[in-house]
């Protein structure tokens, strides 16, 4: 079962309390820190385009990168009038037109790369698709979150839409797998159900820190989720910010 294809109509729907304004306050934070200012950003696994939206309405030239035509369709529509440059690319291949100031890579979306080689890929294409001095944000589930998952029941819903995921934590492979089932009421009042599967890599932090630096990143630093300080040990979710050489 492909990822986010029945879900790509109702995401925003299922993701109502996310805070995307919240998370762009955060990312403009880290911008400010560069020495130049930030111009063009690249936003990889840009899902229904959200974030992609708010970044380009304070200003920012934003590519959004997807691998899901379905969640670009949905982010085109949200951001037609404004000027988004929306590519469907896998992030271990994808190549922008033009080097940007910064990449960002929100919601653990990198823990969807399950593949470690994929994600060394993915993060060299960061460094490809930057300019010296360019930052790149993003952050990860920790493995105690993808741990704690294990055997839990998760529900969204509203008058016409419910979403349960089941999470499975294998430690052999550090996987955590979810199960998602879609049900939608119809007008004759029957309910349709789709289902979909996903999965997230349990990666550590020093992993995830050894492959920027294999990539060529310098100055990688760890922030605690949505705070300017060092992680906790008992974060469950972990941002990472690495510059490219000027």
């Amino acid at each position: 079962m492909e990822q986010y294809t029945s879900l790509a109509e109702y995401y925003d729907r299922l993701t109502g309390d996310v805070g995307y304004s919240h998370w762009a306050d955060y990312v403009e934070r880290h911008f400010r820190r560069l020495k130049h200012p930030v111009r063009s950003v690249a936003e990889l696994a840009c899902g229904t385009g959200s974030l992609t939206s708010i970044l380009a309405s304070r200003g920012y030239q934003m590519t959004a990168v997807d691998i899901s035509a379905d969640m670009l369709c949905v982010a085109a529509q949200k951001c037609q009038d404004q000027e988004v440059l929306f590519l469907c690319q896998d992030m271990a291949k994808f190549t922008l037109l033009e080097p940007v100031d910064a990449v960002i890579c929100c919601l653990d979306s990198v823990n969807y790369v399950t593949r470690p080689q994929r994600l060394r890929r993915a993060f060299a294409q960061v460094y490809r698709n930057l300019n010296p001095g360019g930052l790149f944000l993003f952050d990860a589930k920790t493995p105690l979150a993808l741990e704690e998952a294990d055997g839990q029941t998760y529900l969204d819903e509203d008058e016409s839409l419910m979403c349960v995921w089941r999470a499975d934590y294998e430690p052999r492979r550090r996987i955590c797998g979810y199960g998602i089932d879609l049900f939608t009421l119809r007008p004759d009042g029957a309910w349709n159900r789709e289902s979909e599967y996903h999965e997230e890599y349990a990666y550590t932090p020093q992993e995830l820190t050894d492959f920027l630096t294999q990539a060529g990143f310098s100055s990688i630093k760890q922030y605690s989720n949505l705070k300017m300080c060092p992680p906790k040990e008992e974060d469950r979710r972990i941002f990472f910010a690495a510059r490219k050489e000027q």
